[in-house]
């Protein structure tokens, strides 16, 4: 996905911070731990528990229609699962379809799928994850296996599947007693064409514009009017062993929104998952959102500085991305952190 695998921080984003120092996105990339004390939060968890094994569920449901990879007949079934799940739990659900350009030429049929909460509210808060598949797995191992599609469980899959778990979670506690806040809406946002950037065997420069293109198209297409309090990028959130830095551009752009989604992991007790240290800068779908739908979004994103084969993790962009590595405990972490952020919000 836009992951690391982004290869490059692109030039748009060095000229829109102002020269300040970028990391580029290497399957290697090491960055320095910033060793801090976790602090002990004394507010109380709020919200609902969040389902593990219901995002569990959710991502092995994806992964039940095969590789998602554009055009491909997976995807396009997945996207009508997507919608349904969506609609079940009380989303009022658009598809933004476009044909986009892929690195190579390749027509994309992309479908952005956009999910509701509370519609008619002004106020809004983004929650988005790609839900497309990587077509090669070409930082696999085995080279033979570079130009072979990927499963594509935790990235991908895992993002969708905490928010599909965190609508069905809104739509449950709809007139009771501690419910979310119903002065805001949510905007549940699947970007497509996310992972059809630059392959490393490609005899072509990559400058990050080939990643992300569903969000690309999504920031520089909203409805007229369209404002989010903040946002939040989610993704490879389901791997065994995960834990989330503070990615840099989201330090960058939202820095007050790194400190509230810390925080709450902090305040849920999965501190641990989310340490206090800098992770790499990221090109990832945050950052056409950041920079044209003018949304301060943050990459909830994983950071392995000691896996040799990818900061990403091991199982990245490789044929191993499926269900044998999708642990319960990273979704219960992430998603029970979003719950918190959500039952905070006023």
């Amino acid at each position: 996905m836009r992951k690391y695998m982004k290869i490059a921080i692109g030039l748009a984003v060095a000229a829109a911070l102002g020269g300040s120092a970028y990391y580029y996105k290497s399957a290697n990339n090491q960055i320095s731990d910033i060793n801090t004390t976790e602090e002990i939060e004394k507010v109380q968890p709020v919200g609902p528990s969040f389902n593990a094994d219901s995002a569990y569920a959710y991502t092995k449901a994806q992964c039940d229609f095969g590789t998602r990879n554009m055009n491909s007949e997976g995807h396009d079934r997945c996207a009508k699962w997507i919608i349904a799940k969506f609609k079940q739990y009380g989303c009022k659900v658009e598809s933004q379809k476009a044909n986009l350009k892929g690195y190579d030429g390749t027509t994309l049929k992309s479908q952005n799928i956009i999910a509701k909460i509370n519609p008619e509210a002004t106020t809004r808060i983004l929650i988005c994850a790609h839900w497309d598949s990587r077509p090669w797995a070409d930082n696999d191992p085995d080279k033979a296996n570079w130009k072979k599609p990927i499963m594509a469980a935790n990235d991908a899959a895992s993002g969708v599947a905490v928010m599909i778990e965190l609508a069905r979670l809104l739509d449950s506690q709809k007139g009771k007693k501690g419910a979310l806040n119903s002065q805001f809406g949510i905007d549940f946002v699947c970007f497509d064409a996310e992972d059809w950037g630059t392959p490393q065997w490609a005899d072509v420069k990559d400058d990050g514009s080939s990643w992300a293109l569903g969000a690309q198209y999504w920031s520089k297409n909203l409805p007229q009017g369209y404002e989010a309090r903040y946002g939040i990028l989610l993704d490879m959130v389901g791997g065994v062993g995960a834990q989330f830095y503070q990615e840099g551009m989201s330090k960058q752009y939202a820095p007050e929104i790194v400190n509230k989604v810390w925080k709450a992991a902090r305040q849920v007790g999965f501190g641990s998952s989310f340490p206090n240290s800098d992770g790499g800068m990221i090109t990832d779908d945050h950052i056409p959102v950041n920079q044209d739908a003018k949304i301060p979004t943050i990459d909830i994103i994983p950071y392995y500085p000691n896996c040799q084969q990818s900061s990403f993790g091991p199982t990245w962009h490789t044929l191993a991305d499926n269900m044998d590595n999708i642990d319960k405990n990273t979704l219960k972490a992430v998603g029970q952190t979003l719950v918190q952020v959500l039952w905070s919000e006023r």
